[in-house]
């Protein structure tokens, strides 16, 4: 939300209406692609350090 209101501009109506999608697609209009989701390797990582 910080983002969606600070960084993008954006109303909280904006905010509260707009789809994960188009949240995702306005972020990486304003500052690219920043990653993605994490593969297996990093994943199988992550839940052998957090159990539960």
């Amino acid at each position: 939300m910080r983002l969606a209101l600070g960084q993008l501009g954006w109303s909280p109506d904006a905010f509260w209406r707009a789809t994960p999608r188009e949240l995702a697609a306005a972020i990486e209009g304003r500052f690219g692609r920043t990653g993605g989701a994490a593969d297996r390797s990093a994943l199988d990582r992550l839940m052998a350090a957090y159990p539960d």
